[in-house]
């Protein structure tokens, strides 16, 4: 008699040959643009910087709930925040959360005229679309160095994301120049430095050192390959970007020296560590239990946690074994306004797709006697990020159109 073989489980493929991953990401992206569009109305003069946080994290959560709501496939779908609503103002490098129980930090407000940098982010099953955008308090037209400052890293963060393109995916011509194209090795770090450091010397400003770009996976936004921009000493990236890869990609520019200082304030942001450690405190172990259920590895804001004051005690020993990771809060060194953007594009077959990506400016809103002259920059800005895939129906009408 034959033995009965247990069926195993069919692995499941969470790269972007799936189109349910693409789906997932798209989906957590439309609540990230959602959330990043009303935080952004709540940028006025005189707010609490907390309380736009605390809305903007409330708005993530309605939003989240929303969908996936069912077993998808016979199976539950995880969801969640995949980076808490920070709103940093103008001289501050890194996301800033500030809590209720710190009572000089819950009374910090936004200023008119300051660059403010909103960063939030959904996840589903696990894949995360995180975004970041910049605001100018009460200011419809920018002019001077702000100005400069907003124009410099939009078209920082554009070169960027088309430095990104692999050599000859969206080539054209005969197959001979395809391949030849292929053949081309992609920038070296150095080389996309050096890049966008030209457009930022245009404007005169300059890119914050150590500007990190991450491959992004599931459960995963600080991957095995890193692009960092104007690295520190002992500081280096690793890989270069490829078809099937999800990155969250980030430019961010300073109107003083792009050094950085770390800033007199507590860390509110952290993210759980691959890495085991048995905790001693039962407080310890209440709040590592409490961040696991409701972030996996994703970051989050003591401000997120049931009892925020327990939350502060609870991290301590949690940071110290290395469980979790604590992002200390930086700031411009020269207290300089600093800008950044983050993109969370994916990489296919057809080129980039921006899944989260900042509102494209408006030029006329932005007032800057600057301009790119450099032939090689206005060349690769000129490039697509991706190939037109546009259906029969769209084209047909396009013909239509111009015969009229």
């Amino acid at each position: 008699m034959a033995e009965t073989q247990t069926p195993q489980e069919v692995e499941i493929d969470y790269t972007l040959n799936n189109p349910d991953t693409l789906t997932k990401y798209k989906t957590a992206a439309e609540i990230s643009h959602k959330v990043l569009e009303a935080v952004s109305a709540l940028c006025l003069e005189g707010e609490k910087i907390v309380e736009i946080c605390q809305k903007g994290d409330k708005l993530l959560d309605e939003e989240i709930a929303k969908v996936y709501s069912k077993p998808h496939k016979g199976k539950k779908v995880t969801k969640g925040v995949a980076h808490p609503t920070t709103v940093s103002p103008s001289s501050y490098v890194t996301p800033y959360t500030p809590l209720l129980s710190d009572a000089a930090e819950a009374e910090t407000t936004l200023n008119a005229g300051e660059v403010v940098k909103i960063q939030l982010g959904a996840q589903i099953d696990g894949f995360g679309t995180i975004v970041c955008d910049m605001v100018t308090v009460g200011k419809k037209e920018v002019t001077g160095r702000e100005a400069d400052l907003i124009v410099a890293t939009h078209y920082a963060n554009e070169l960027l994301l088309r430095l990104m393109v692999p050599p000859g995916l969206l080539a054209s011509g005969t197959d001979e120049e395809k391949k030849k194209a292929a053949a081309q090795k992609a920038p070296t770090q150095a080389q996309i430095s050096a890049l966008i450091e030209k457009v930022a010397k245009t404007y005169e400003c300059n890119v914050i050192e150590n500007t990190t770009s991450w491959l992004f996976d599931r459960n995963e936004i600080e991957g095995n390959k890193k692009i960092i921009l104007t690295p520190g000493s002992g500081v280096r990236g690793e890989g270069v970007p490829e078809v099937g890869e999800v990155w969250g990609v980030e430019v961010g520019l300073s109107l003083g020296s792009g050094k950085v200082k770390n800033l007199d304030h507590r860390a509110t942001l952290h993210r759980r560590t691959t890495t085991t450690y048995i905790l001693k405190r039962p407080s310890s172990r209440q709040t590592l239990s409490e961040i696991v259920k409701k972030f996996g590895t994703f970051p989050f804001s003591l401000r997120q946690l049931d009892d925020e004051k327990a939350a502060k005690v609870g991290v301590v020993e949690c940071v110290r074994g290395g469980v979790l990771r604590q992002y200390e809060p930086a700031g411009d060194a020269d207290n300089a306004a600093v800008s950044r953007l983050l993109t969370t594009i994916a990489i296919t077959k057809n080129g980039i797709t921006k899944l989260a990506a900042p509102k494209a400016i408006d030029p006329t809103q932005f007032k800057t006697d600057k301009k790119i002259e450099d032939e090689e920059i206005l060349k690769i800005l000129e490039q697509p990020l991706s190939r037109s895939t546009g259906n029969k129906k769209n084209k047909n009408k396009k013909k239509k159109a111009a015969a009229n």
